[in-house]
C-alpha cells in the first residue's frame, strides 16, 4: 500500500472548503478521467498489485474493469457520507466491485425514496461486494464513523468509465 499515490481531496460545502475524511487514489486506463463532488481525477497508471486484483475479478467473476477508486480509512473516524455512484460516465446501470482489506467496517444501504429502509452489511478483510443493475437508481450507500475501530481499512471500488 506504500506504492499507492494517496491524496487528501477537499470539497466545498456551505461556502467552506473541507478535507474529505479519508485518503484516496484513482488508477485506471489512460482515458479514464473521473469527476465527483467537484473533484477531478486523472488516473495513475495501473500497478502490479492493482492489475493482479483486477485480473482475479475477471477470472473469478467475469468482471472487466478499466479503473479503480481506492479509499484509505485510517481509523473508524474516517468515513463516507450517503451517496449513489450515479455519474453519467459510469453508465445507466454501473457494475461496481468493492474489495476490502484491513479492519471490518459497516456498509449501509438505504432506499432513496424511504430513508427508513436500510440494510447493513459488515465488510471484513478480503470481502467482495458487487453492486450492479439498478442499485444506484434506488439505493444510496455509506461507510459511517465507528469510533471504536482503531485499525485502518483500504477499500477498492473497481468500475468502468465510459468514453463518449
Amino acid at each position: 500500500w506504500k506504492n499507492i499515490a494517496w491524496r487528501q481531496d477537499h470539497i466545498r460545502m456551505y461556502g467552506k472548503t473541507i478535507a474529505l475524511p479519508r485518503l484516496s487514489a484513482w488508477y485506471g486506463d489512460a482515458d479514464c478521467a473521473y469527476s465527483y463532488s467537484g473533484i477531478h481525477l486523472h488516473p495513475n497508471p495501473w500497478n502490479q498489485l492493482l492489475n493482479w486484483i483486477r485480473d482475479q475479478l475477471l477470472a473469478r467473476g467475469g468482471f472487466h474493469f478499466n479503473s479503480v477508486l481506492l479509499n484509505w480509512y485510517r481509523s473508524g473516524r474516517d468515513h463516507m457520507s450517503w451517496h449513489a455512484d450515479d455519474e453519467a460516465v459510469l453508465g445507466c446501470n454501473p457494475l461496481i466491485a468493492s474489495v476490502n482489506f484491513g479492519a471490518s467496517r459497516r456498509f449501509l444501504l438505504r432506499r432513496i425514496d424511504d430513508h427508513q429502509q436500510k440494510i447493513e452489511i459488515s465488510l471484513h478483510h478480503g470481502s467482495l461486494l458487487v453492486m450492479s443493475g439498478a442499485t444506484q437508481h434506488y439505493w444510496q450507500h455509506s461507510v459511517p464513523k465507528q469510533a471504536k475501530v482503531e485499525q485502518s481499512r483500504i477499500n477498492m471500488t473497481f468500475r468502468n468509465i465510459l468514453s463518449f
